[in-house]
């Protein structure tokens, strides 16, 4: 690439843009990311019963991660970031298998087992070149496909109100989930501009303004909040559980496999070239090592944000200086107790017509994965066993449960683990055979039987004629 240090141009990476005109275009990668980073926390401290500190804490953190892994993508430190313009932050991807691991261990065997994960990305960064051919996207698709279903049932809870809370399913709480979901829905599509690109925000906002009016929001936690405050190491302990050990580096690898698909739509789609070996290596190494440090301050694991990269491919804004102000914000919200108190009064029928449309995008994401690649019955097969065994034994846990505790964890806590394991598996007994290999073995089938009617035809005639010459 040409030396555009000293460019202005929002669409060279090395512009340098004044802020008066990156600030705009920033907002809009700011209000993509900004609720995907703290709804994560929010959900995984519902599971493990964190107290309303604590979740605060949690949300914080995330901020601060999400704004460091950012900079770390954006600008490098020697092998580590893939210095691209790309969003990185706390991603949707994790939440079944941290809430599996939470319920069973708590954040301690969270955070603990996130400690390995993140080492587990760091190998696969090293020795990406060598272990590509394990993830073709059959795997990707169907481990995608199985996050985006696997999620709905927490969307759905949350718009009933949250399982556990005062009030859980009333008809007040359907009426904020759905008011909510309508409008991010119409903003999503017929909307344009920047509004289109906040419709997840507009309909937090109305739906927000519905719930104050019913009574649902409580501010006394923005009131209790310190303005500022920064990070403490191990805020939390660390447990080291087997179990929680192998789903969190399971989810881990398959991470690094959207991760490959988000930097090379990054090149592709808003630079116009191919990921270079150095970028896509940088680029697991950079997300490998937030992941494992974050988790010593008490942040989840990071990866890759989607929808930051369908921005950057569809307005061919590349300029690391527009994604470095949407980093710096979110730092300082992350160092801002106050903002993160904000975040926890948001209701969960709010967060839950809003995040469902998102869980819902990653399921077509997972069946985008899957059409690249050809639906021959050899895919077929892999998907729908994949399918099958994931969430038949998600939904009916029990038929586990003479399992040692440790499988009942592994292979029950997360359907996104038995689809990752089902789907590579077959992928790699399987004998690979195109719809062209397919369509030539069916032709050559119905040959041969097309050709033994007429042999046991001859052969009769045969029987006969001998039959006849021996009566003669």
């Amino acid at each position: 690439m040409p030396d555009s240090g000293h460019s202005t141009s929002v669409f060279e990476f090395r512009g340098r843009p004044p802020v008066t005109r990156a600030l705009p275009l920033s907002l809009q990668h700011i209000l993509a990311m900004i609720m995907g980073t703290v709804t994560v926390p929010i959900i995984v401290a519902g599971t493990v019963g964190a107290t309303l500190e604590d979740k605060m804490l949690l949300i914080q953190i995330s901020l601060l991660a999400s704004g460091v892994s950012t900079l770390l993508q954006l600008y490098g430190i020697r092998r580590f970031g893939a210095r691209l313009p790309t969003i990185f932050g706390v991603g949707f991807a994790y939440v079944p298998t941290l809430t599996a691991v939470g319920a069973q261990y708590g954040l301690e065997g969270i955070l603990g087992a996130q400690v390995i994960g993140g080492g587990a990305m760091i190998l696969v960064g090293l020795f990406i070149h060598r272990i590509r051919h394990f993830f073709p996207p059959v795997v990707a698709g169907t481990v995608v496909l199985v996050i985006g279903l696997s999620l709905y049932d927490i969307a759905v809870n949350y718009m009933a109100g949250g399982i556990g809370q005062p009030g859980f399913g009333e008809p007040r709480q359907w009426l904020v989930a759905l008011l909510t979901l309508v409008v991010v829905v119409v903003v999503s599509q017929f909307a344009r501009g920047f509004l289109k690109l906040s419709a997840i925000i507009c309909g937090i906002l109305v739906g927000y303004v519905l719930a104050l009016a019913l009574g649902m929001v409580d501010f006394d936690p923005v009131r209790e909040a310190n303005w500022f405050s920064a990070p403490a190491l191990l805020p939390f302990d660390l447990a080291f559980h087997p179990a929680a050990i192998l789903s969190m580096v399971i989810i881990c690898v398959i991470n690094s496999v959207q991760t490959i698909g988000d930097l090379s739509a990054t090149t592709v789609g808003g630079m116009d070239r191919e990921l270079d070996r150095k970028e896509l290596a940088g680029g697991l190494l950079g997300n490998g090592l937030c992941t494992a440090v974050g988790s010593v301050f008490g942040a989840l694991p990071t990866a890759s944000f989607s929808q930051n990269v369908g921005i950057v491919a569809m307005t061919k804004v590349v300029s690391r200086t527009v994604l470095a102000l949407a980093a710096v914000f979110i730092l300082l919200a992350g160092l801002m107790p106050k903002f993160g108190a904000l975040m926890t009064t948001i209701p969960y029928p709010v967060l839950g017509g809003a995040t469902i449309t998102v869980f819902g995008m990653i399921t077509m994401t997972g069946i985008q994965l899957l059409i690249r690649d050809e639906l021959s019955s050899r895919n077929i097969t892999i998907v729908s066993l994949a399918l099958a065994l994931s969430l038949g034994i998600y939904a009916a846990p029990d038929a586990i449960a003479g399992l040692p505790e440790m499988v009942q964890l592994v292979l029950g806590g997360s359907p996104i683990v038995v689809a990752a394991l089902v789907s590579i598996t077959l992928n790699l007994i399987l004998p690979r055979r195109s719809l062209d290999d397919e369509r030539r073995e069916r032709e050559a089938i119905a040959e041969q039987m097309r050709d033994k009617p007429g042999r046991r035809s001859s052969a009769t005639a045969s029987h006969r004629k001998a039959g006849r010459a021996s009566s003669l």
